[in-house]
């Protein structure tokens, strides 16, 4: 009963969505205020009945119903609870469900919340919402249903991916949609603007908190994702340019563009035409996502499904969302009023260049990951396109651009002092120079230039932030006891500046330094033989039986001697590499020990056994500054949260500009 609970929800969500797309859409068109007003209820509605259609699924899960086939398929009863209830989105039927809930939230959030918009830019903003929910509801009933019963139950599951019974991967997924799907907003925001033909610092306001919560959510999605392939996987890396994970970065760059851009037509009433298609850009660069993983083009870990037919399904969804989106802006934006003028030394001046490197990342990220797929489509033969194409293309696109971060905030708006800048920032450059040439010394041959490079804008961006913060209250032009007072009274903005800045130099430091400082061995070790890595001195102890809740596995005992081996209860510090096998799954996965201090991890793996004495290979990693890569990037996050607290964006009714696109384009009444 539940079941048929659920699916009746899921039909019901799509009869509110196409009544939410339609009516206010129209009545938008005609001015009628009664049909606007029918956007909020309809959008709230679909909200409540995809949350019962989702509690439904995780109920199955919960209970272990092997009437439904997506629970058979995706889970076995003596799954730890956790994983029951991450099963519910481990799978492409039930994360699909979760994508529209997702969607279906972000548009009840902008009926509750956005109550100082116009009424026709908020009910057109709902209605675009409303489409893009209809064509997925859509998909979601007619492809992927995942309420599917069975007409013979069997006793038991399939049991759920191994890989995927991990706590990262438990929020990985709820926090990645947030983001993926809540750029839905901006690309909303973007189309009700165009076909209403405002587009203007109010409109900017009202877009960029949306905008925001997206990014940093999808910022904390990458880097959790980040750290359960650290982690998890046994390869003792944090980055592999998978295509999915590339699916991910794409949106990612694009919505850093658009929050800076946001930025500059709110306070200067510039670049609206680039906001624009930043704002649709995002949503399509997600969509790219969805069908990426969903289409069976790719083999990953993190692909959903490998249906081709589900793959055209998404592809039409694009054309017809994605599609008339562009053509709208093709015509709409040259007819846009230019905003005001500003000198090319700027702060401006600077968040546009800022835009055009961040662009060109996003180019070579989209021709490494879509060219294989391309040429291999084409009838060509199969390439791989890894590591060294990006370490050659991405990387060296990121050095000028941190270094513009750490410049651009201190830059005024319209024209800016440069020379008196560079006088400001002397003491962040001369720190940046001592380091680089310190680490240098010290890894020796180890060094690579790119290595050492991506070290110095990291140091450079956590300087320069200090450094804009420090200005800011003007540290040593006056009283200590008043700077600390203008600290406390800094907007939202300034702080959000300054953890987004400090926190990705943060996670710039620990990607360079990991990579390029890195110890690695990998030894066969009898019981009581000992290994060094990285200064830590290890000894093999035994390997013993242990039992999980639904596998079993090899626990190696590895004690860390010396000072830094004592444990919490002042005992030795004991690592336990596992390799476990899950039976049902017919799996085997590795999981790796780690010691984490603030300024390394100890990293180690357990392998094979080696002959009758047992000894068992080891591969051990000594990872420098790794753990500043997620502390990074969620002080990172951390900002564009914080810079949802702007004042600004609480004002009842920001003050609007005269709309900037001429009578002759206005839609007809």
């Amino acid at each position: 009963m539940i079941p048929e609970l659920g699916h009746f929800a899921l039909i019901l969500a799509l009869v509110l969505a196409t009544v939410q797309s339609v009516v206010p859409l129209v009545g938008a068109a005609r001015r009628d205020g009664r049909w606007m007003a029918v956007a909020e209820p309809a959008a709230i509605g679909q909200a409540a009945v995809l949350v019962v259609a989702f509690a439904a699924l995780t109920y199955a899960y919960v209970v272990s119903d092997f009437t439904v086939t997506n629970v058979v398929v995706n889970s076995h009863s003596d799954k730890p609870l956790l994983y029951k209830i991450t099963g519910t989105w481990g799978n492409h039927e039930g994360s699909l469900l979760l994508w529209v809930l997702v969607l279906a939230v972000f548009g009840a959030a902008i009926a509750l919340f956005a109550r100082s918009m116009p009424a026709t830019l908020k009910a057109r903003t709902l209605a675009v919402q409303g489409l893009v929910g209809v064509g997925f509801l859509a998909f979601t009933l007619f492809t992927s249903n995942p309420f599917l019963r069975l007409d013979v139950a069997p006793i038991d599951g399939q049991d759920l991916n191994p890989l995927l019974q991990d706590p990262g991967l438990a929020f990985h997924p709820p926090l990645l949609y947030l983001g993926y799907v809540g750029l839905s907003t901006a690309f909303s925001f973007a189309v009700a603007a165009l076909i209403e033909g405002r587009v203007d610092a109010a409109w900017a306001r009202w877009m960029r908190p949306w905008a925001l919560i997206a990014w940093a959510t999808l910022t904390l999605g990458i880097a959790l994702g980040s750290w359960w392939a650290y982690y998890e996987l046994g390869w003792g890396g944090w980055w592999f340019w998978d295509p999915v994970e590339n699916a991910s970065l794409m949106p990612w760059l694009a919505a850093t563009a658009l929050i800076h851009c946001a930025l500059v037509v709110e306070r200067r009433n510039a670049m609206k035409a680039w906001t624009l298609f930043l704002a649709i850009l995002c949503f399509a660069l997600s969509l790219l996502g969805t069908f990426l993983v969903r289409s069976g083009v790719l083999t990953s870990v993190h692909a959903f499904a490998v249906d081709p037919d589900r793959g055209l399904f998404i592809l039409l969804l694009i054309a017809l969302s994605v599609g008339p989106a562009f053509i709208l802006f093709a015509w709409r934006a040259p007819k846009l009023a230019p905003g005001g003028l500003f000198g090319p030394i700027s702060r401006e001046g600077a968040l546009m260049m800022n835009n055009l490197f961040l662009c060109a990342a996003l180019g070579t990220v989209f021709v490494g990951t879509l060219y294989p797929l391309a040429l291999e489509l084409l009838g060509g033969e199969r390439v791989s396109v890894g590591p060294p194409f990006f370490n050659l293309t991405f990387v060296p696109l990121m050095v000028p651009l941190v270094v513009l971060m750490g410049i651009g905030p201190m830059l005024a708006w319209k024209t800016g002092d440069l020379g008196g800048l560079m006088g400001r920032l002397a003491w962040a450059a001369g720190l940046t120079l001592a380091a680089v040439v310190g680490a240098a010394l010290l890894a020796g041959d180890r060094a690579s230039v790119l290595a050492l490079a991506g070290l110095g804008i990291g140091i450079w961006a956590v300087a320069a932030a200090f450094v804009d913060l420090g200005e800011r209250v003007r540290l040593g032009r006056i009283a200590p006891s008043a700077s600390v007072r203008r600290l406390g009274g800094l907007p939202a903005t300034a702080w959000s500046s300054f953890l987004g800045h400090a926190g990705l130099g943060a996670a710039i430091i620990g990607m360079a330094a990991s990579t390029a400082f890195v110890s690695e061995r990998i030894e066969v070790l009898a019981p009581g033989e000992t290994i060094e890595v990285g200064g830590h001195l290890l000894r093999f102890e035994e390997v013993v039986d242990v039992r999980g809740p639904n596998y079993v596995a090899e626990q190696a005992r590895l004690t860390l001697l010396g000072s830094d081996g004592e444990g919490a209860d002042g005992g030795p510090l004991v690592l336990t590499p596992e390799r476990r096998w899950y039976p049902v799954a017919g799996m085997r996965t590795t999981e790796a020990a780690i010691r984490t201090w603030l300024v390394a991890d100890l990293y180690a793996v357990l392998g094979d056994p080696r002959g009758d004495d047992g000894a068992r290979t080891f591969r051990i990693y000594h990872h420098p500054m790794v753990p500043w890569i997620w502390l990074g990037s969620a002080l990172t996050a951390l900002g564009g949260f914080v810079g949802m607290a702007d004042r600004r964006l609480r004002r009842a009714r920001p003050a609007a500009r005269p709309v900037t696109v001429p009578a002759s384009a206005q839609p007809a009444e």
